[in-house]
């Protein structure tokens, strides 16, 4: 497989760029994707059998079972990211491995269901909390151990628009690909 190939497989609305401005309207649009996600989620999924399931979206890739529990790893980490910037001033987060958690045996074998519950509760909770923050707030900032780095709120919540976007795009294309 050409460079270019596996790197649209990993990439296929492209990387994530970082906005120099946020407008009112871009954080409604974020926040109306992290509301919607799950049931786009649960659609893309819905009918698959475990061997379609642990099938790879691309060579060396994870399989859409991990990419579901992945999901929810993540956005469970970037909600509880959220919750420290609010109530902390420019707090250190905890960061991990989440090539290392997707190998364990939950994200490798667990089925499904169990992380899809879990994003549609965390997404209806998390869009509750975002719908209730101010421009000020989303101004907010974490900072990442691993880069030094401060990350603001707004930039965070474009970020998991993209995240939930990148993802969904992996399970739509493999089926597309496949003919599922």
């Amino acid at each position: 497989m050409e460079a270019q190939e596996l790197e649209k497989l990993r990439y296929p609305i492209g990387k994530f760029l970082k906005s120099e401005s946020v407008s009112s309207e871009d954080i409604k649009r974020y926040i109306q994707t992290i509301e919607g996600f799950p049931d786009k989620l649960i659609h893309a999924v819905f009918g698959l059998f475990d061997e379609q399931l642990d099938t790879q979206y691309r060579p060396e890739g994870w399989t859409i079972r991990q990419v579901v529990h992945h999901l929810a790893d993540s956005h469970i980490n970037s909600y509880v990211r959220f919750k420290w910037a609010l109530t902390e001033d420019n707090p250190t987060i905890k960061a991990y491995d989440e090539v290392q958690w997707a190998e364990l045996k939950d994200a490798s074998s667990a089925p499904v269901e169990v992380s899809l519950k879990l994003l549609e509760a965390l997404h209806r909770r998390w869009t509750m909390m975002l719908k209730n923050l101010t421009q000020e707030d989303f101004q907010r900032k974490f900072v990442h151990p691993e880069t030094k780095r401060e990350i603001s709120l707004e930039t965070n919540l474009a970020l998991y628009a993209w995240h939930c976007n990148h993802h969904l795009a992996h399970i739509v294309n493999l089926k597309q690909s496949k003919g599922w």
